[in-house]
């Protein structure tokens, strides 16, 4: 049962020797960044990719034997600056397009974080507007829009992306699942309900999940790595198992010397929860 890592985690390098790095660690797969993993271009702003280069991009991984799972497009969709959110989408649009290129159907993104003041009814209303834009484009191309919750964000929850997908009922609208970014230091006695939630709101739409542990440190949340913390791994993966089988599991969180331990961890926890579902379906 493998698992996949963030392309980042390995910092910002060259492909071919990203490329590299990922397969000498052990890894099939990765969630890519492009402005966060690949070094010597700037992408920044929309016009640089190109087929040829993708095609040199996916090839070195391909030589590894390591898939882009997901492309990751962390870009805040409903900026209040309106040339700031116009570039955003443009940069967005732009890997929509070159995804089935990379090898990936899937892009995944959190919306943007809560600005200075309290969310507004506006701000859900340019987020919806944006969300559908990308969503029709990504139609065209044959690729899936994947959201994340994550505290903070407007789409904080598994509850408020449920709201928003009830609004946008567009077939390829998914979801990306991280119990780590659903926690807080308010609900983490109650994660088992939090996790349990997510699932029954939003499982069948999942196509990735993430991989980050959650410690509770002098009344602070605190982000480590995987078996590292007290998120309940076992609920998580039984879940994520049982709802979309062998999805893929995406590390977000070590460094270079951990990361053979918590792959081993996150593989362990994830042949336990095949096995069990496999024993109750059984008895």
């Amino acid at each position: 049962m493998a698992i996949g890592v963030l392309a980042h985690l390995f910092g910002k390098l060259p492909y071919d020797q990203l490329a590299k790095r990922v397969a000498e660690n052990g890894f099939e797969y990765v969630q890519l960044a492009i402005w966060k993993a690949i070094d010597g271009y700037d992408f920044s702003n929309p016009g640089k990719l190109n087929p040829g280069l993708v095609r040199n991009i996916r090839k070195e991984f391909d030589k590894h034997g390591v898939s882009v799972s997901v492309l990751a497009c962390y870009l805040h969709m409903f900026d209040r600056d309106r040339e700031k959110r116009k570039l955003n989408m443009e940069r967005f649009k732009e890997l929509i397009r070159y995804a089935p290129q990379f090898g990936s159907t899937i892009v995944a993104a959190e919306v943007g974080k809560r600005p200075n003041s309290s969310f507004t009814d506006q701000d859900w209303r340019v987020l919806k507007e944006n969300l559908i834009d990308l969503l029709k484009e990504a139609e065209k191309w044959g690729v899936t829009l994947a959201i994340e919750p994550a505290t903070g964000h407007m789409i904080g929850d598994a509850p408020t992306l449920y709201k928003m997908i009830q609004e946008i009922p567009l077939s390829n609208f998914a979801v990306v699942i991280d119990a780590g970014n659903l926690v807080t230091k308010d609900n983490f006695q109650r994660q088992d309900e939090i996790i349990n939630e997510a699932f029954e709101l939003l499982g069948d739409r999942v196509v990735a999940c993430h991989a980050k542990d959650r410690l509770i440190i002098d009344g602070k949340i605190e982000t480590v790595a995987p078996g590292q913390g007290d998120l309940n791994y076992s609920l998580y993966l039984e879940l994520a198992e049982k709802y979309k089988p062998s999805v893929d599991i995406i590390m977000e969180k070590a460094t270079s010397d951990e990361m053979l331990e918590c792959k081993n961890f996150l593989e362990n926890k994830r042949q336990e929860a095949v096995q069990k579902i496999s024993f109750n379906e059984k008895a």
